[in-house]
């Protein structure tokens, strides 16, 4: 009778025994394997890919940008509402005004700021819109005020730094405000100096403030303080 040459394999402490595969097999794994490491390699979603244009998240944020008084007719009734003239806009008839009263209304524009990995903004501008009638300049200026804010505060000064191009030197600012968004402003070599081992910096912010709930608000750059 021919013997068995075929070695056995043991299996740990559990003490099973196989047959080795043959080597016919063990290349046809291998092979199967490199091929699917190469299909993961070319699809851009997967774990293998190098694909350099892949593009990492942004924060996108709607905040308050603006408002502005202007001044208007009003047009035709409709029910409770009315059309503001030149626009033809259509606001609640509040004030019980008549058609041609002269009035004052206040508008309102937000944005949206998309915020990149190398916390740069891009941002998008809605048009005008028309959210409340007054009867006079006065009590529109005075909400207007209340709604956009001017502060004098401390930031995080990010750093100075200067460029240079055909012998013309510039140099700018690097600022964290508030909201978390960072501003590069030019400033003169006299600002430079004073800014150049410093940490905070005191500037001019407008702080404009959400109409619907005035909590809600974003802080522009106004200027230096000092």
């Amino acid at each position: 009778m021919r013997k068995n040459k075929d070695k056995t394999l043991g299996a740990g402490p559990s003490g099973l025994r196989g047959k080795r595969p043959p080597r016919a097999a063990l290349l046809l794994l291998i092979i199967a394997a490199v091929l699917a490491l190469a299909g993961c390699s070319d699809n851009p979603g997967s774990v293998f890919s190098t694909d350099s244009s892949a593009t990492s998240t942004s924060d996108v944020a709607r905040v308050p940008w603006d408002y502005r008084v202007v001044e208007g007719t009003v047009g035709d009734l409709i029910g409770s509402d009315m059309t503001i003239l030149p626009n033809n806009e259509m606001l609640p008839n509040d004030g019980n005004y008549a058609t041609g009263d002269k009035i004052y209304t206040l508008q309102y524009m937000d944005a949206e700021i998309t915020t990149d990995a190398d916390q740069k903004n891009q941002v998008r501008l809605s048009s005008w819109s028309t959210i409340k009638s007054y009867k006079d300049l006065k009590s529109a200026t005075d909400d207007l005020k209340n709604l956009k804010v001017s502060v004098t505060t401390d930031v995080d000064l990010i750093g100075v730094y200067k460029t240079k191009y055909k012998d013309k030197t510039r140099n700018f600012a690097v600022v964290e405000l508030p909201s978390g968004n960072r501003i590069k402003q030019p400033i003169d070599d006299k600002r430079y100096t004073a800014m150049e081992k410093k940490k905070t910096v005191q500037v001019v912010l407008e702080e404009v403030h959400d109409f619907a709930d005035y909590d809600l608000a974003y802080a522009k750059f106004r200027g230096w303080a000092n």
